[in-house]
């Protein structure tokens, strides 16, 4: 089981914030593993700096849940992801492992999406969950 935190960066228009990381073909939410000890949300704070540049504290985060899903880009894997949410503005730039950025609509049901994003987020997002 892999276990990641990611930020669902949401913009005014509803687009969502989704990136794809250097030698991978899926779209994921920005984030990544944590550190020996740290906590989900210092994770995903630590890795939206390293991997986008942006700077955003703990408190301006607001918890969507943990889910487990299947991992997009490690075939046979489990994930199970802490995610967050922020409506703040944000200007992102690529660096690290991450090659491209894009900011899509959760309604779309691209097929080039991580499980997480077509599976759980965006139906949460766009009010399409299934309830159980």
């Amino acid at each position: 089981m892999i276990t990641v935190s990611a930020i669902v960066f949401v913009r005014e228009d509803g687009r969502v914030l989704t990136v794809r990381k250097r030698g991978t073909t899926r779209w994921m939410l920005p984030g990544g593993k944590p550190e020996v000890g740290e906590r989900a949300i210092d994770t995903a704070v630590r890795e939206v700096h390293e991997e986008l540049g942006i700077e955003i504290a703990p408190e301006e985060l607001e918890l969507l849940g943990a889910f487990d899903s299947h991992a997009a880009n490690e075939a046979g894997q489990g994930l199970r992801a802490t995610v967050f949410t922020t409506r703040r503005v944000v200007d992102p730039v690529v660096q690290a492992e991450i090659d491209e950025l894009r900011w899509v609509d959760p309604a779309d049901r691209d097929p080039d999406q991580a499980p997480l994003n077509l599976e759980v987020v965006f139906p949460i997002l766009t009010g399409t969950a299934r309830r159980s």
